[in-house]
């Protein structure tokens, strides 16, 4: 990976991470200060914390990401210290679809008239787990070339 992709990547989720801490402390502030009533027309506290709770998954993926880059920099990424952060990454997307969930039931009264929306969802967080099993599928190849590594070094 060159220096400049590295660079591109870097600042990309300096941004991003950036963006996601303005979001959730404004998120917070709202939760805390009680200055947004609510209109009763959706639950929007619940939808909040879960927002919240969203982000924070992403912010976990994207620490994650940039260790690796980190890694593949440094020619590190076929250790095993890469696994935990590849681990990270699997737990933030499986906790951002279990937040979809919520996110769906949550929504899921309002649309008694239409619930092929609520299904649609549901689709869309299923497909979310699956990220999470093709990243999983990814550490697989990763713990295999790890060893494939080992045995040429041996070689070598």
């Amino acid at each position: 990976m060159g220096k400049m992709t590295v660079r591109a990547l870097r600042a990309v989720l300096t941004v991003v991470l950036a963006g996601t801490v303005f979001v959730q402390v404004l998120m917070v502030w709202t939760l805390v200060s009680g200055n947004d009533p609510e209109d009763g027309s959706i639950p929007l506290t619940p939808l909040r914390v879960i927002t919240i709770l969203g982000v924070g998954a992403a912010q976990v993926a994207l620490v994650c990401v940039w260790r690796l880059v980190t890694m593949v920099r440094g020619g590190t990424v076929f250790s095993h210290a890469a696994f935990r952060y590849v681990d990270g990454i699997i737990g933030a997307i499986v906790a951002a679809a279990l937040v979809w969930f919520a996110v769906t039931a949550v929504n899921a009264p309002g649309q008694r008239d239409d619930p092929g929306v609520t299904l649609i969802m549901g689709g869309i967080g299923v497909a979310i787990l699956g990220v999470a099993l093709i990243v999983l599928v990814l550490r697989t190849l990763l713990a295999q070339a790890a060893r494939m590594r080992a045995e040429l070094d041996e070689v070598i």
